[in-house]
């Protein structure tokens, strides 16, 4: 009968096997996500050609002045309120039914269009009682006169 194991030995990875392995490793790696190398591969060939890699390298060779540069520009009053009325906005954006604003804004684009066509006719005291009647025209000045009011009430409080 053999005798029972007493001492376990520890294996000791020389450098050599322990380069092999980590190049078999590598080698897998590389094996396994072939397709995304060749993807990250073109896409770095592209901000070298154009010339982006360069400008990206050199701003990390320079990102403590541009870090002084940044801090700088935002320790002014102007970048300041700039800063907190983008904020503040968002917040108001973030209470905004987003259906309303897209109407909103499609109104917009569509009354500069329409407001630049006729810029040059004259519009007399007669024109705009008769404006009144167009349906366009009264769903505008009735949801002015409501934004108005909003405003208004905002203002008090």
């Amino acid at each position: 009968m053999a005798s029972p194991i007493t001492t376990l030995k520890k294996r000791e990875w020389n450098e050599e096997e322990i380069k092999h392995q980590s190049l078999n490793k590598l080698t897998d790696s590389l094996t396994e996500n072939e397709e995304a190398l060749q993807k990250t591969m073109a896409i770095v060939r592209e901000l070298h050609d154009s010339g982006i890699l360069e400008a990206a390298e050199s701003m990390l060779k320079a990102k403590e002045n541009i870090a002084e540069v940044a801090l700088g520009q935002v320790g002014r009053k102007e970048m300041t309120s700039l800063i907190n009325n983008a904020m503040a906005a968002a917040g108001v954006l973030t209470a905004v039914d987003p259906e309303q604003t897209k109407k909103l804004l499609t109104g917009v684009a569509i009354g500069l269009e329409d407001a630049k066509e006729k810029q040059d006719q004259k519009v007399g005291m007669f024109d705009l009682v008769k404006a009144l009647k167009d349906p366009d025209i009264n769903r505008a000045i009735n949801f002015g006169l409501h934004f108005l009011k909003g405003i208004g009430k905002g203002l008090k409080e």
